[in-house]
């Protein structure tokens, strides 16, 4: 066995302990390993959409429900414009057809290499992209405990007020196409203009449904953060609550650091501890990363 290099930042904490950031991670970690597992066993690489379907399949095995997709889209696909197939695509590995029935191995091979044409998932690789100069960050915030069960309830509320919520709904989605529009154009102003609006449904939907998506003090974080220097907009990701904001900003240490300066202000005056991670958004999906890491592998 070789001794393994120091390829992989230390992380020292239990997953108990580790802050929800709303991107994805249990997506992006699935698609990793079924990706690698695809590569290592079959005698060609996979295509993207034989990743991505087996990947959607073991996901919403793992979560217990067909969900939005989009994570998993992303991890594969890299920055795209993503519509989720039609959840009874998986219903022949799903509940009493799934792990450890009879023939399942079989099923879920046919489903994922969609020789029928089952999947109806639309992708457009090119329909959204961050403009050159721009970058996505993102914000640990720590000001507050993360409501479980958030998207069960805004979708009861959902289910309970159809009229009021499709109406949000439709704005939203709207409102999504305008920033991807806007982002596509490059134009600091619309994309700016567009976050707002996302943001002013998001909150009419928490409030309506009862589910802190953007919490108070989010919006008064997002608020400051909007007025720095070189920040076009911002939101809370996924599901929404209290432990995380992302960023749209100009790439340049001059706009880091007035977002590093102005959340160490928001972190001393009491408001919750904030910290600008060192991370940026990838607009690339899985890939192989060559021989690099061979030391983590058994000789």
């Amino acid at each position: 066995t070789t001794t393994a290099p120091s390829q992989f930042t230390s992380f020292p904490t239990p997953l108990s302990g580790a802050h929800k950031t709303g991107l994805g991670s249990s997506a992006a970690l699935t698609t990793a390993l079924t990706s690698s597992l695809l590569h290592h066993l079959l005698p060609s690489p996979p295509s993207q959409s034989l990743t991505h379907n087996l990947s959607q399949a073991c996901h919403c095995a793992a979560q217990g429900k067909v969900g939005s997709g989009f994570d998993v889209a992303a991890a594969v696909y890299g920055t795209c414009l993503y519509r989720r197939f039609s959840p009874s695509v998986l219903a022949s590995v799903s509940d009493n057809h799934g792990p450890g029935t009879e023939g399942f191995g079989e099923r879920l091979k046919s489903l994922v290499e969609d020789g029928e044409g089952k999947w109806d998932t639309e992708v457009a690789k090119g329909g959204v992209e961050i403009p050159k100069g721009y970058a996505l960050v993102m914000c640990d915030v720590d000001c507050g405990s993360q409501t479980v069960g958030m998207v069960k309830s805004v979708l009861a509320w959902r289910s309970k007020e159809v009229e009021d919520a499709g109406r949000i709904w439709t704005s939203l989605q709207t409102a999504n196409e305008g920033l991807a529009s806007a982002l596509s154009k490059g134009e600091e102003a619309e994309i700016s203009s567009a976050f707002s609006a996302i943001r002013e449904l998001i909150r009419e939907m928490g409030e309506k449904s009862g589910v802190p998506i953007e919490p108070a003090q989010q919006t008064a974080l997002l608020d400051r953060l909007a007025g720095v220097e070189g920040v076009v907009g911002g939101v809370v990701p996924g599901a929404g609550g209290h432990d995380a904001v992302s960023l749209l900003v100009r790439e340049g240490k001059e706009t880091l650091e007035r977002v590093r300066g102005a959340v160490a202000e928001w972190s001393q005056k009491g408001e919750g501890r904030v910290r600008l991670l060192g991370v940026k958004g990838e607009m690339e999906g899985v890939r192989v990363e060559g021989g690099k890491y061979g030391g983590w592998i058994d000789a």
